[in-house]
């Protein structure tokens, strides 16, 4: 519960970098993570060169996105995912799962994320030169939070348990 309220949307990083027992703990944290029938459909490529980072970010262009001194970037291969009977494919729940577990790891190691999935996927898959089959899911900045936001606790407001729980039946 501590690191789930600690964690909020980092917008804002330090010039300092992350060092790389903190980054391999992060990346362990993903790598354990379940996936559905435990495929592990996922890739994380780790971004820490300045220029891969201006690059990627002319898909996403926010201006701390390249202040994060390491950015993570979650793929999906949709050939190696769990595919339901009625073939929905589960590689995004996958996908999802693996970056939360690394943003919670990240603050328990004092560090910050932003989830980001509002980027230009095509340009990302060419910069990076994905084959057809990976799927860059999800951006995930990572470094020491710099100046906090004027609205961090607006990530605690949240709907109540009687809005999202149901008994028995919807």
């Amino acid at each position: 519960m501590e690191l789930a309220s600690a964690r909020y949307s980092v917008r804002n990083y330090l010039d300092r970098p992350v060092e790389e027992d903190k980054l391999q703990y992060i990346l362990e944290c993903g790598r354990i993570a379940p996936s559905a029938a435990n495929f592990q459909p996922w890739h994380i490529i780790v971004i820490r060169d300045l220029e891969m980072r201006r690059k990627l970010a002319t898909t996403y262009p926010r201006p701390f996105f390249i202040q994060a001194p390491v950015v993570l970037v979650i793929c999906g291969d949709h050939n190696a995912g769990w595919k339901r009977s009625d073939q929905k494919d589960h590689t995004d729940i996958d996908a999802a799962i693996i970056t939360d577990h690394m943003t919670l790891a990240a603050v328990e190691q004092g560090l910050g994320t932003c989830w980001i999935c509002n980027f230009d996927a095509r340009q990302c898959s060419e910069i990076l030169q994905l084959p057809a089959n990976i799927e860059p899911i999800v951006y995930l900045p990572l470094g020491y939070p710099g100046k906090e936001p004027d609205d961090r606790a607006r990530h605690l407001v949240r709907k109540g348990m009687s809005e999202l729980v149901h008994w028995e039946k919807f």
